[in-house]
C-alpha cells in the first residue's frame, strides 16, 4: 500500500529553492519515491486561494519517506529549502478500499 508526501511551500528565496529542486529528484527515486505533482499549477475550486507551491510524492511505505528524509545528501539539500521558504510536510497513507469507500469514515 502506498504512503503519500505532501509539502506545501510558501517560497520567499526563488533562486535558492531552485538549489533545492535541482538536488532532490534523484534521493526520492533511490529511495523508492515518485513525484506526483511537483509545482505544477493547483487550482482552488472552494474556500481561501491556495498560493503556494505543493508537491505530491509517492512512496512505498512510511519506512521509505524516514530513510529519505534521513539520508545525508537529502539532508543537505534540505538546507536550501529551509533557507528559501516556509512550509509543511505531512504524510498520509493510501486507502485500501478506493471503489466503495466507507460512508462512515
Amino acid at each position: 500500500m502506498s504512503i503519500y508526501l505532501i509539502s506545501t511551500m510558501s517560497i520567499h528565496d526563488p533562486e535558492t529553492y531552485r538549489k533545492y529542486t535541482a538536488l532532490t529528484p534523484p534521493t526520492v527515486k533511490r529511495h523508492g519515491g515518485r513525484f506526483l505533482t511537483r509545482g505544477e499549477q493547483v487550482v482552488t475550486v472552494e474556500g481561501e486561494q491556495f498560493k503556494d507551491r505543493m508537491v505530491i510524492m509517492e512512496f512505498p511505505d512510511e519506512a521509505h519517506i524516514r530513510a529519505w528524509m534521513s539520508d545525508p545528501e537529502y539532508v543537505a539539500a534540505a538546507q536550501y529549502r529551509y533557507a528559501a521558504s516556509t512550509g509543511r510536510i505531512v504524510i498520509q497513507q493510501g486507502g485500501t478500499n478506493t471503489e466503495d469507500p466507507n460512508p462512515n469514515v
